[in-house]
């Protein structure tokens, strides 16, 4: 499936912005099933410095700083994107969690080095009883890893209601976890941190994802969304995409922008500045399926 894919960010200030630096992550990711045929990103106002690099986790990063009075900021990026199917894990076709687990307690071998930095707590997930406690009646003893996993993302599925006006980007997993509400950064945050409570390695994905209007009614430019979900590292198979939101795995209508530990390391735009007091934020996304 080809997509065009527009976003623009938009910074409306109370107040003058002297100064303002920021990263942008925005760059949709090269992998295994997606290319990357076309990107363009666009700053107003222009700014004085710009610099694009790769940061660790190999996500395409764009610095840049405004050191002019400035009342507003847009951001606008345009990719061209091919997402092939990606074939589903079956659950018969892994081992048994506990064997992967046991793979990731010191001393790890060269093989799992990689995957295994994301067996640990990050700034916004910490592993906790209770959610090992959650995790652990989907993964009884013996369980296949995949089988498992599936099960943990239908049970957030269903167990915790999508709710935009319940939780904020600063929202703790805690409060996440008591509310039983949340969006998919929250559904994300809380799979991984289960995953984690168990010893087994998982990563937090952000992306896009084509919404589908409904049936008679024409598709709104604009309507789409930036998206989250997360991988689980599957030795021999690599990592494999779970979306607990949709109950789903990952397939041609997701788009892989960046991973890493938790949202603070794939935030699409992040930054410091001087003034500005008060601040509106308007984010608006189109995926549109050229095929």
């Amino acid at each position: 499936m080809n997509y065009h894919i527009t976003h623009r960010t938009f910074y409306d200030y109370a107040a003058p912005v002297s100064v303002s630096h920021h990263v942008a992550r925005l760059e949709p990711l090269i992998t295994a099933t997606q290319a990357r045929e076309d990107f363009s990103l666009q700053i107003f106002p222009e700014p004085t410095l710009r610099k694009e690099r790769t940061d660790y986790f190999g996500n395409r990063l764009c610095f840049f700083a405004i050191q002019e009075i400035h009342t507003q900021l847009e951001i606008i990026t345009h990719s061209r994107v091919s997402v092939q199917p990606r074939r589903e894990a079956q659950n018969e076709s892994t081992v048994a969690w506990e064997s992967v687990a046991e793979m990731f307690r010191d001393p790890v071998s060269p093989e799992v080095v990689e995957p295994y930095q994301f067996v640990f707590d990050s700034p916004q997930i910490r592993a906790a009883l209770d959610l090992a406690d959650y995790a652990r009646d989907s993964f009884r003893e013996g369980t296949p890893l995949m089988a498992g996993t599936r099960a943990l993302t239908r049970r957030i599925f269903q167990d915790f209601k999508f709710d935009p006006e319940a939780t904020t980007v600063a929202t703790p997993l805690e409060e996440v976890w008591k509310k039983r509400r949340g969006v998919c950064q929250d559904f994300a945050h809380l799979a991984i941190a289960c995953l984690r409570s168990l010893g087994l390695p998982a990563r937090y994905v952000s992306g896009y994802l084509r919404t589908r209007p409904p049936e008679g009614k024409p598709r709104l430019v604009g309507a789409d969304a930036s998206h989250a979900w997360f991988s689980i590292f599957s030795p021999g198979r690599g990592w494999i995409d779970f979306d607990p939101t949709n109950n789903c795995q990952p397939a041609e209508e997701h788009i892989t922008v960046a991973y890493g530990r938790d949202f603070g390391d794939v935030s699409p735009v992040a930054g410091i500045l001087t003034g500005g007091g008060q601040h509106e934020v308007k984010v608006s996304v189109d995926v549109e399926p050229l095929d």
